[in-house]
């Protein structure tokens, strides 16, 4: 077998076989087979798509290609998410914490920040001493002991992905659903899970632009968790604009205390359907008011806690002020109703500031970020707060201006409803 003709198949709109398609991963992860190979297989995928059974091929190709995590010394039907990406996503610090308080084991195993989308391991190390880094037996130890337990992916698992998806980045072949669908699929599988709820954000802040390209990816994922045992489903959801108030690092903890100790958010209702979904995934019927419930009673912000101090964080900073040597309040510079206020733009302000990453090797400023005032649909006067920059650099009006280019004010809007379809 050559690569050359594999990539020819491909290339000619063929469908390869399983065999073709794990050779082809073995080969590229063992450097048998050149970047420039795969790079070529990649963009051909990109123009000719793959079946069905390609991408499951393509997907438990890449779980084999590394170690798999055992789950099964943990009792219960292990649950995990995945979010697909976006601008202050910080659903995993309040969801993981609220299933795991209904006694559902969640091991969850998160990535960090890349240009305007944010990362949970980023967010969880702004905590002063938070270990994100555990061995497969620490991991496992501490969700037998607390149910809960949120780390960095393993360099061990799924080496394939990590691989691939530099190579796709700086190819220009990051944003196509067979290779979206496998490489988050691939991680989640060999992660261990017995289920999976997935994210699948849709908007100018998310990967999938278009509502029709949000559903094929979900619906793709979907079939090929339950296709290999796990019980899966997806939920898409807006990215049109952030999800929350803060952006940033440290920011984001404290918002999600704030929902986890049961103060008014316009997270509650949402983060509460979500965990809905995850409790029935693994088998517990439970209603909204019941979830609600465990975000007013404590019994979610003491799951957080009891992680956050097993993975030997200090949690007496969570609700102090930003940290930071310049903020500049943003102002209204009309009055109305906020009609738009784009998600991606606003993601890679906050990255200016401080609070993300342009490339793999920068540096975070944790206590930078942004916190918004309002969202769509908020009606605001002339004058009026609508955010606040916090950056350890100066701060110029073009970055308030900037904020204000992202923002549209006009004479009407209805709110965005995060959750706007559920595939099974």
């Amino acid at each position: 077998m050559r690569a050359v003709d594999v990539i020819a198949k491909k290339r000619d709109g063929a469908v390869l076989s399983a065999d073709e398609i794990k050779w082809l991963i073995d080969g590229y992860v063992a450097g048998d087979i050149p970047d420039y190979q795969m790079s070529a297989f990649a963009m051909a995928v990109y123009f000719r798509s793959m079946t069905t059974r390609e991408i499951a091929d393509l997907t438990m190709a890449m779980v084999h290609s590394g170690d798999t995590l055992d789950l099964g010394a943990i009792p219960g039907v292990k649950v995990d998410k995945h979010s697909t990406g976006g601008v202050g996503d910080k659903v995993t610090l309040i969801l993981a914490p609220l299933v795991a308080s209904f006694g559902v084991p969640v091991a969850k195993m998160s990535g960090r920040g890349l240009g305007h989308t944010g990362g949970t391991i980023d967010k969880l190390e702004s905590i002063p001493g938070f270990q994100v880094e555990l061995s497969e037996e620490q991991f496992i130890e501490q969700v037998q002991e607390i149910g809960l337990s949120v780390i960095g992916q393993s360099e061990k698992l799924v080496p394939a992905d990590k691989l691939l998806y530099a190579l796709r980045d700086v190819t220009a072949t990051v944003d196509t659903i067979p290779l979206i669908a496998s490489s988050i699929m691939s991680k989640k599988i060999a992660a261990g899970a017995d289920a999976i709820l997935l994210d699948v954000t849709v908007g100018n802040g998310a990967f999938m632009k278009t509502i029709e390209d949000a559903r094929q990816l979900a619906r793709t994922m979907v079939d090929l968790g339950n296709a290999v045992g796990r019980k899966t489903m997806a939920v898409i959801t807006d990215m049109s604009q952030p999800l929350g108030l803060a952006i940033g690092n440290r920011n984001e903890i404290t918002e999600a205390v704030q929902v986890l100790s049961g103060k008014p958010s316009i997270l509650r209702d949402y983060i509460a359907e979500l965990a809905q979904m995850m409790l029935r995934l693994a088998g517990l019927k439970k209603t909204l008011p019941e979830i609600l419930d465990h975000l007013d009673n404590g019994q979610a912000l003491a799951k957080f806690e009891a992680m956050t101090r097993a993975q030997g964080g200090d949690s007496t900073h969570w609700l102090e002020p930003l940290k930071v040597a310049h903020q500049v309040e943003v102002k209204a510079p009309q009055a109305g109703v906020i009609t738009q206020m784009e998600a991606m733009g606003i993601g890679l302000l906050a990255m200016k500031l401080g609070a993300g990453r342009a490339i793999k090797a920068d540096s975070i400023d944790f206590e930078a970020g942004i916190n918004l005032a309002h969202k769509v649909g908020d009606e605001v006067v002339k004058g009026e707060v609508l955010a606040t920059l916090y950056s350890n650099r100066e701060i110029t009006d073009s970055d308030v201006q900037e904020f204000l280019g992202n923002l549209q004010i006009g004479p009407s809007a209805e709110p965005i409803q995060e959750i706007l379809e559920v595939i099974e």
